[in-house]
C-alpha cells in the first residue's frame, strides 16, 4: 500500500477527510492502510477508494498521472463523498428545519467538526471557544452581525453593495471597519501608540463588568427577600412564577 500513500500525499488528502469518506474512524483507516492489499479491505470500502481514484483496480496506481486536472477531479468527489457521508450523521438532529436551513446547519456542524479534529492545537480550540462566545451574544449585540457581513464581503463571498441588515448602520460600521483594519495592515498602528486607547477598552469592559456583578447581587438580595416574605427557602417549579413577581415587586419599590 505504499503506492497509495504516495499518491494520497500528491493528492494533498489528509488521513481526516479520508477517513470521512470512507465512513470510518482514523484509526480504522490506519488499519486499513496498514493491510497490505487492498483486496482484503471490506469490499465496500475497497470499492469507494477506487471509486474516489476513479480506477478499476489498485495495479492502476502506478499509471497515475497526478495533473492539475485529475487532483480537482478527485477533490470535487472527495467533497461530495464527504458531505454526504457527514449529513447522515448529523440530519437525524435537523428535523424542524427547511431544506436550506438543514444545509446550513450541516455545513456549519460538518466545518467545526472537520478544523477540530485536525488541528488539536490550543489556537484552534481557542478559537472556536471565542466563535461560540460570539453566537451567544448575537441576538443582544446587533453589531456582531455586521462584523460577519463585514468580514463576508472583504473575502469576496459577498457583493459589497448587499445590505440585508439596517443599511444606513451596515454602511457606517462597514466604513469604519474597513478604515480600522487598513490601519492594522498598513502599520500605521504601532503599540505603543494606541497603548491608551486599549487601556481605555479595558477599563470599559471592567466597568461593564463590575455593573453587571452589582446588578447580580442587587437580583439575588431581591431572591432572598421575596423568599423570606413568601415564606420559601427556595424557587422550584410551583413557586418560580409567585417568587419572580415578588422579585419584581421589591424591585419597584426602589424606584
Amino acid at each position: 500500500m505504499k503506492e497509495l500513500n504516495i499518491i494520497l500525499t500528491e493528492l494533498g488528502i489528509s488521513k481526516v477527510r479520508l477517513a470521512k469518506y470512507l465512513g470510518v474512524s482514523r484509526q480504522m483507516l490506519y488499519n486499513y492502510l496498514a493491510i497490505d492489499d487492498l483486496n482484503d479491505w471490506p469490499k465496500e470500502k475497497s470499492a469507494k477508494l477506487l471509486s474516489l481514484l476513479n480506477i478499476e483496480n489498485i495495479d492502476e496506481l502506478k499509471k497515475l498521472k497526478i495533473n492539475g486536472e485529475y487532483i480537482i477531479e478527485v477533490e470535487n468527489r472527495l467533497k461530495e463523498g464527504v458531505k454526504d457521508s457527514s449529513n447522515k450523521e448529523v440530519i437525524a438532529d435537523l428535523k424542524g428545519f427547511n431544506k436550506k436551513e438543514q444545509e446550513l446547519l450541516s455545513d456549519i456542524i460538518n466545518l467545526l467538526k472537520e478544523k477540530l479534529s485536525s488541528d488539536k492545537t490550543k489556537d484552534t480550540y481557542n478559537t472556536y471557544i471565542y466563535l461560540y462566545h460570539f453566537l451567544q451574544s448575537m441576538e443582544t449585540t446587533e453589531e456582531l452581525k455586521y462584523i460577519l457581513a463585514y468580514m463576508s464581503k472583504s473575502l469576496g463571498f459577498t457583493d459589497p453593495m448587499e445590505f440585508v441588515f439596517n443599511s444606513d448602520k451596515q454602511f457606517i460600521f462597514e466604513s469604519i471597519m474597513f478604515s480600522a483594519m487598513t490601519l492594522y495592515n498598513n502599520g500605521g498602528a504601532s503599540k505603543n501608540k494606541i497603548s491608551e486607547t486599549h487601556k481605555r477598552f479595558v477599563q470599559d469592559i471592567e466597568h461593564k463588568n463590575e455593573e453587571k456583578l452589582s446588578r447580580t447581587q442587587e437580583l439575588n438580595t431581591a431572591k432572598v427577600q421575596a423568599l423570606k416574605e413568601l415564606g420559601y427557602t427556595e424557587i422550584n417549579e410551583d413557586n418560580a412564577k409567585e417568587v419572580l413577581e415578588k422579585i419584581a415587586e421589591i424591585q419597584s419599590r426602589k424606584v
